[in-house]
């Protein structure tokens, strides 16, 4: 049975092909990633398989009884009064109907006899099967589940949804399709809004989930493990490739050597038949021969190489000269309206050191970087810069606030910068802002070309501390890989906040996790931070029993986890100068 039909659509803007011949269908079971640079048409597929745009020709069909459920990218804040869980709980409406209809039905059955009482108790057991089969009897259970996975508390159930802002209301969106549990999920970038902990969850429900996915998504590691195919769309044309993202990348470049070896011999046997050509035209005796191989010519189906896209390609400049210490946070507290986010949070910074900073959304995060380059003041506490230390901030709205009525040029010349014009311009060029696109009004760019341009207004600062707080939310994965790759050979120290595990993977080496306020450094990448954290959580649940039992066993094992931490920290501390060295 096939799910979802797409049959040669077609869409463009202007003399720009955003669909060109699309079709492809989407099968009971399916996880499939929907891959392609910003712009390529992945929402806009999304939306169409949805019934949600059309296109300029071709259809869209779906199969019998299959329902389908959409989250879009971006949503509005829920303007309602009810609470989160009544909102929630309408995902169980059909459901919900039938046990009214079941109370119903059992008030009458008190008073009918002989055929209608029959009739009553035929379909009593009909619904009462149907609740059993759709989960009514365990929905408050369900409910709990992924509210709670998705990073609401408890205290979260009672509040209005008009009080969340537009990246919780995405939350509610997703729980209420979850519990819906439609034949196929349209999923569009929905990790955007989530911390690590609820990207971590969602991505172990959809491994679970019955009914199919299509996804678009810029994190890499939850395509790679929820996905089990990929479509590509790419200068309006799609492509599907199976395996998750990574098997896709590798097809792809498979794909690509094949094809230029094709064209490669095909182009040498084209020169040769025409030297063959030009050597005997005018010779009576081969002239059958130059005919034959001209038909030849003319019938030979000819290989082209496929178009590629353009991508961004850059570095950062080495970091300008400072000390070896970068900047040191002593004892940081930051409260808003009574509640503390932020409680005596401390840490030192190297030269060259490159640090994550995790937690729960609301953790206090992005405060913690607003403190660090110099935007927010901490109620307690101190950052302390090395000598010669130089900030350059990335803030996680800053691309969405740049002025729109500005060009991209005049946009990028407001930085306090030493370069050039003609530097300037070649940098905006590495962002792929070329020719007139400089002259472009930043208020019609994309998410991801903002993006772009506030990277590249960063680098301008020149600065040997980086302090990054969720850029690659609005990039492509080409543009993600292009980032991390600068960010590794980076000279100096990076501050990032984001919850793009193999975006993070590439370039950190400690993380700094903050919980109740608190932060605690683990040394290594977010994977080994994970592999840490779920260590940890083994090691306590299932003794802990045993553990108040014996007294101090517990204390002892957390002592010593403790100091083995401290060891690690301090090793690291005291080998980083000559690291460097060696590394030179």
């Amino acid at each position: 049975m096939v799910m979802i039909t797409v049959k040669e659509v077609n869409l463009s803007h202007g003399q720009r092909w955003i669909l060109r011949d699309v079709s492809a269908f989407v099968g009971p079971g399916d996880r499939i990633g929907l891959a392609g640079v910003n712009g390529s048409g992945k929402s806009t597929l999304l939306r169409i398989m949805a019934g949600e745009a059309r296109p300029d020709s071709g259809r869209v069909e779906h199969g019998r009884g299959v329902d389908v459920g959409y989250l879009p990218q971006e949503m509005e804040v829920l303007a309602r009064d009810a609470t989160l869980w009544e909102v929630v709980r309408e995902a169980f409406g059909p459901l919900i109907s039938l046990e009214e209809e079941l109370e119903a039905l059992n008030l009458e059955m008190k008073t009918a006899s002989g055929e209608r009482l029959d009739s009553l108790l035929i379909r009593q057991g009909e619904i009462q099967q149907a609740l059993e089969q759709g989960g009514y009897f365990s929905m408050e259970a369900q409910m709990g589940q992924v509210l709670t996975g998705l990073g609401f508390s408890s205290r979260d159930f009672c509040r209005p949804c008009r009080e969340f802002s537009g990246g919780w209301a995405m939350r509610i969106m997703m729980a209420c399709l979850l519990l819906a549990s439609p034949s196929v999920l349209l999923l569009d970038e929905p990790t955007n809004h989530l911390d690590l902990d609820a990207v971590t969850w969602l991505e172990s429900y959809l491994r679970r989930y019955e009914g199919a996915l299509v996804i678009v998504s810029h994190d890499r590691t939850f395509l790679d493990r929820v996905t089990t195919m990929t479509w590509e769309l790419s200068l309006g044309r799609l492509t599907c490739y199976r395996g998750n993202y990574s098997c896709y990348l590798k097809a792809k470049e498979e794909r690509r050597r094949i094809q230029e070896a094709a064209y490669k011999n095909q182009q040498a046997k084209i020169a040769q038949t025409m030297r063959f050509v030009e050597r005997f035209r005018a010779k009576a005796t081969k002239a059958s021969q130059v005919q034959s191989r001209l038909r030849q010519l003319d019938k030979m189906e000819r290989v082209e190489l496929e178009a590629r896209e353009e991508r961004v390609f850059f570095r950062f400049p080495p970091a300008s000269p400072g000390g070896t210490m970068a900047i040191e946070a002593q004892g940081l507290g930051m409260s808003y309206g009574g509640k503390k986010v932020l409680d005596g949070v401390s840490f030192l910074l190297r030269r060259g050191d490159k640090m994550a900073v995790v937690g729960r959304n609301g953790a206090g995060k992005s405060t913690l970087a607003g403190i660090l380059a110099g935007v927010i003041s901490p109620v307690t506490g101190k950052v302390r810069y090395g000598h010669g230390a130089k900030v350059s901030y990335f803030g996680q709205h800053q691309a969405m606030e740049l002025p729109g009525d500005l060009t991209v040029m005049e946009a990028a010349s407001s930085v306090e910068t030493d370069l050039t014009l003609t530097q300037l311009r070649g940098l905006l060029g590495a962002f792929l802002f070329t020719g007139d696109g400089v002259e472009r009004p930043v208020g019609v760019l994309s998410g991801g070309e903002k993006s772009r341009l506030a990277l590249a207004m960063m680098m301008a600062g020149r600065g040997n501390i980086l302090i990054l707080d969720e850029p690659t939310n609005h990039l492509d994965l080409s543009s993600q890989e292009v980032l991390e790759q600068a960010l590794a050979a980076y000279d100096g120290a990076v501050v990032v906040v984001s919850h793009n595990r193999f975006f993070l993977d590439a370039f950190v080496d400690r993380v700094l996790e903050i919980r109740d306020g608190k932060g605690e450094v683990y040394h290594g990448n977010v994977t080994d931070y994970l592999e840490r954290r779920a260590g940890e959580t083994v090691d306590h649940s299932p003794v802990r029993s045993d553990v108040q039992e014996s007294g101090h066993r517990g204390g002892g094992r957390k002592a010593e986890r403790r100091e083995r931490a401290r060891l690690l920290q301090e090793k690291s501390r005291r080998c980083a100068p000559h690291k460097r060295v060696m590394e030179e």
